[in-house]
C-alpha cells in the first residue's frame, strides 16, 4: 500500500494540473487583397525606396486581443478573438504589401534596411477594433511621411458594418477595411 500511495496521489493531481488555457478555435490574421507577384524583381536608386514603420498604438492595442468599444469610456475584448500578432504589426505588413504591389516601388521592412530608408512612413494606429454601439469595425490611422521634400501628415479612417459580433465576422470586416485603407494610403504615399 505504501508503494501505491504516491501513484494514487499523482493520478489524482493530473486532473488539477493545467499548462495554459484552452487554445482558441482559430487565430486571426490580415490578408492583403493586392500582392507582389511571385518572382518579381524591383530596384530603387538612393532615396527612392519606401520604408513603412510599425505604427505606434495606445495601450488597448498592445495585445493580440481584439478591443470592443462598449461605451464612451469603456472597453472590453471580444471572446475567442486573438490575432496571430499585434494589430500594429499586422497592419504594417498588409500596408507594406499593398503599397509595394500598387506602386511598383521597393518597400523596405524597417528591420532589414541598412543605410537608405528612402521615404519613411510613420504613424499612430488609434483604433483597430469593434465599436459595439454602432456595430462597425473602426480603423483610425494618423500617417506621417518624411522624405527629402519635407513632412506630410494625414488621418485615415475606415469603418465596416458587421452583422454578428463574433471573432470571424469582425476579423473579416477589419480585413476589408484595412485593405481599403491601404489603397488610400498607397495612393497618398506615391501621389
Amino acid at each position: 500500500m505504501k508503494r501505491l500511495f504516491p501513484l494514487i496521489a499523482l493520478a489524482a493531481l493530473t486532473g488539477c494540473i493545467s499548462f495554459g488555457s484552452e487554445p482558441p478555435p482559430f487565430l486571426m490574421a490580415l490578408s492583403p487583397d493586392q500582392q507582389i507577384e511571385s518572382g518579381s524583381s524591383r530596384a530603387a536608386a538612393m532615396g527612392q525606396a519606401i520604408t513603412i514603420q510599425r505604427p505606434e498604438v495606445p495601450q488597448k492595442l498592445i495585445t493580440n486581443r481584439l478591443p470592443v468599444q462598449t461605451g464612451e469610456t469603456t472597453i472590453a475584448y471580444l471572446a475567442d478573438a486573438l490575432w496571430v500578432d499585434t494589430p500594429n504589426e499586422l497592419f504594417r505588413a498588409l500596408l507594406s504589401e499593398v503599397v509595394a504591389a500598387r506602386s511598383g516601388r521597393v518597400v523596405l521592412d524597417p528591420a532589414t534596411y541598412s543605410e537608405d530608408p528612402g521615404t519613411i512612413v510613420r504613424g499612430q494606429l488609434h483604433e483597430f477594433g469593434l465599436d459595439a454601439r454602432t456595430n462597425e469595425t473602426v480603423i483610425v490611422y494618423d500617417a506621417t511621411i518624411s522624405g527629402a521634400d519635407g513632412v506630410r501628415t494625414r488621418r485615415f479612417e475606415q469603418r465596416e458594418r458587421v452583422f454578428s459580433q463574433d471573432a470571424q465576422s469582425v476579423a473579416q470586416a477589419l480585413n476589408r477595411a484595412a485593405n481599403r485603407m491601404a489603397i488610400e494610403i498607397s495612393d497618398w504615399v506615391v501621389g
